[in-house]
């Protein structure tokens, strides 16, 4: 066989007579980005990605189609090369009207894939549902119950008529698991490295297990009786039974992380010490000190701060509330106090709050249920001063309020309306208006002017070398729990390759998202939302037993079967979004009028959507070589033009034969085969090795075929790769 020697980004490589220069590359393990080739069908050029510099040659060449020479030297990475690449690639994705991933997906703060594991869910797969969940939240069951479920204000099926109920589906596959042998997570082997880390709360514990799967020696310290942080010592136990939270941290233990309680920075042990013994630190202290008013009378007795109120319920010291009860504010912590407060039997609960009902945090459904519950809300009313009597609360001055103008939270901000004010009675008064950190342990690190841990937005490193700091006792302070254990998987990430010397790229990569003002949901059936049955307002008044029952099997896998499936179910094999991460693309410089609109028609085993085509014309290519049906081809002109059975007709009215080739090429996502939830066939595809000698030479092929006929053949050795022989003659010669 006739060899020709070239030079490939200042690398020698030998390759067959006749090569193009992308095949020479290939043959020689050089990555060259194309998106419409394949050796199944004759070269197109179509996507102009594959293009490269060659030395003496003033214009870049199409390196698909362009033969490579004895000589040559070529460069595939230069800096004309990458520009005409990310400009391809940003025409392409101009155009491309698709989600990579799901509006859910993105809306969680922990990146938790709702949509994969509530499709698995629909399926009847509760067990991989669970295991995909907790890639992402290890403590599933808790999280279930208290997130405020930022992923359900993104679902796009609240267009239709309500969201998913993420949560409670999260919940229910969780309390499936805990109620049979619980899955444990696989721990890589022991890397000798050891990490500490301040704080059993979710932040703590959700790094701690990621850590501990990576094969690190991991000890947690908390100051607290027990593990949970603000998910055991803020969460009422009518929210979240202590002993779902036991369940999901005795997993964690079973890692082999070591748990130990009542240790407390500053007293117990120092950061310095930690330092000493270990390769690095995590601090996650949380928020425990409730956040003052700075209304006059604060200060005397009567007077609670949100957190702490909870905190002693929990414990089982319940403070002294009397009959009358104000709540000063409009979170779901002040939801929390108002009605453990009626569970403790005050016979008048009150929540203060200075807006109106349509700007307060608190979930709906805490709201809702706290009615029916008796609690009663005095709104756009503001506390200015708590009077005593006898040394302890007897009433508080209200100032009445009204909207004025949005302010920086978009919320429209409360005005006072001169001289007009309210007297309320009262025997307590629960201050719920946030929490922050306790910094008297914490001056050992740098922190900001609102009296948290300062750490790098992108590092989490605090202004000492190994410390890492993560959730609500860091930067902007207090959140919901979620977000903390989303950030816990970011660090610990940040600090593996700081344990084995590495840099992670920390680019945010590249992916496409449709605009919801494009999207037409007309045409969905409404189907009601199932929601879980609760406890009677008159039977939970008296009792911390839990509200929710949770969802049936059946329930469950109803709920999830309204999932609208937004995110592209090829996410994860997309050959264009593959490329388009590889380049810092923007695609909107280009941005106008999308040319091809969703198309979805009958054909049992082939969805086709053409908003997501970048007419790289495989599909029509293979179809028409490889099959000869040309069941689909190139319908229109210039920037309109679409892919298309003939006269626009449904496939199933073509001569297809549903084999499953244009699937299996294209490279976006537009054509793909129905999901499980269709409730089709699979597509029959044949997938085997086959051998063919070729001038004396074993060439090892893979073949793919549809009834009788290989329909494909990839080179699988050396030998294959090197044949110069078309792909027609070799699957001739394999047929």
């Amino acid at each position: 066989m006739d060899t020709i020697k070239l030079t490939i980004n200042g690398k020698e490589v030998t390759a067959p007579s006749g090569s193009t220069i992308l095949e020479a590359a290939r043959q020689n393990d050089i990555y060259i980005p194309t998106l419409c080739y394949d050796e199944a069908v004759e070269v197109y050029g179509a996507c102009g990605l594959c293009v490269v510099e060659v030395e003496g040659t003033p214009k870049l060449l199409r390196s698909c189609s362009a033969k490579a020479a004895d000589g040559m030297v070529v460069n595939t990475e230069s800096e004309r090369v990458i520009k005409s690449r990310k400009i391809a690639m940003e025409l392409l994705m101009s155009a491309h009207d698709g989600d990579c991933v799901a509006p859910c997906q993105l809306a969680c703060p922990a990146n938790t894939d709702c949509q994969g594991y509530v499709g698995l869910i629909a399926n009847g797969q509760f067990d991989d549902a669970l295991k995909l969940i907790k890639n992402k939240i290890p403590l599933p069951a808790s999280i279930g119950r208290v997130c405020p479920h930022p992923c359900e204000k993104a679902c796009r099926r609240g267009k239709v008529e309500e969201p998913i109920n993420i949560a409670q589906l999260k919940a229910f596959a969780a309390d499936l698991d805990l109620k049979g042998d619980a899955y444990i997570p696989q721990v890589a082997e022991s890397t000798g490295k050891k990490v500490a880390i301040v704080g059993g709360g979710p932040a703590g514990l959700s790094a701690a297990l990621y850590l501990r799967e990576k094969g690190h020696e991991v000890t947690v310290f908390d100051m607290m009786d027990k593990m949970g942080g603000m998910l055991r010592y803020g969460i009422p136990q009518y929210r979240l039974p202590k002993e779902v939270l036991d369940s999901e941290i005795a997993v964690i233990e079973k890692t082999g992380v070591r748990l130990c309680n009542n240790v407390k920075l500053g007293r117990d042990i120092t950061l310095e010490g930690l330092r000493n013994v270990n390769d690095a630190v995590i601090l996650a202290p949380g928020a425990w000190k409730s956040s003052p008013m700075r209304v006059k009378g604060e200060d005397m007795s009567g007077v609670y701060g949100g957190i702490d109120f909870l905190r002693s319920v929990i414990q089982g010291n319940p403070v002294e509330i009397g009959d009358r009860v104000a709540v000063c504010g409009g979170g779901n912590t002040a939801m929390d106090a108002c009605r453990t407060a009626v569970r403790l039997g005050a016979k008048e609960v009150y929540v203060i709050y200075r807006r109106t009902k349509n700007e307060m945090p608190a979930e709906d459904i805490e709201i809702k249920e706290s009615v029916e519950e008796g609690v009663i809300y005095k709104f756009l009313t503001n506390p200015i001063e708590i009077h005593e009597e006898n040394g302890r609360v007897s009433g508080m001055t209200l100032q009445l309020m009204e909207l004025g103008e949005p302010d920086a939270s978009g919320r429209r901000k409360p005005v006072a309306i001169e001289g007009k004010t309210e007297f309320l009675p009262l025997d307590s008064v629960i201050m719920a208006i946030g929490q922050k950190l306790d910094t008297a342990d914490f001056e050992c690190v740098e922190l900001t002017d609102r009296g948290t841990i300062k750490a790098d937005e992108d590092t989490f490193m605090t202004d000492i070398e190994g410390v890492f700091a993560i959730g609500d006792a860091t930067n902007k302070g207090a959140s919901i729990a979620v977000e903390a254990i989303g950030e816990a998987d970011r660090c610990v990430k940040i600090v593996d390759a700081y344990l084995k010397g590495q840099e992670l790229d920390l680019r945010v990569p590249y992916i496409s998202k449709r605009d919801d003002e494009r999207i037409d949901l007309s045409g969905k059936e409404k189907q009601p939302r199932t929601v879980a049955e609760v406890l009677e307002p008159e039977k939970r008044k008296s009792t911390f037993d839990e509200v929710s029952l949770g969802l049936t099997a059946e329930e469950a896998q109803k709920e999830a079967q309204r999932c609208l499936e937004c995110g592209c179910r090829e996410y994860f094999k997309c050959k264009l979004l593959s490329v388009a991460q590889r380049y810092d693309i923007n695609p909107e410089r280009f941005a106008g009028e999308m040319p091809q609109k969703y198309t979805k028609d009958e054909n049992a085993f082939i969805e086709r959507n053409t908003a997501k085509c970048i007419l790289c014309g495989l599909c029509v290519r293979s179809c028409k070589e490889v099959m000869d049906i040309s069941a689909l081809g190139l319908l229109g002109r210039g920037f309109k033009t679409s892919v298309s059975p003939a006269f626009a007709l449904p496939l199933d009215e073509t001569k297809c034969t549903n084999c499953g080739l244009c699937v299996k090429l294209c490279p976006t996502g537009a054509l793909t085969e129905k999901s499980a939830l269709d409730k089709q066939v699979p597509l029959e595809e044949k997938y085997s090795l086959k051998t063919v000698t070729v001038d004396g030479a074993e060439c090892e092929y893979l073949v793919s075929s549809y009834g009788d006929k290989i329909i494909r053949a990839v080179p699988n050795n050396d030998n294959a790769r090197k044949c110069t022989k078309t792909r027609q003659e070799i699957i001739e010669l394999l047929g």
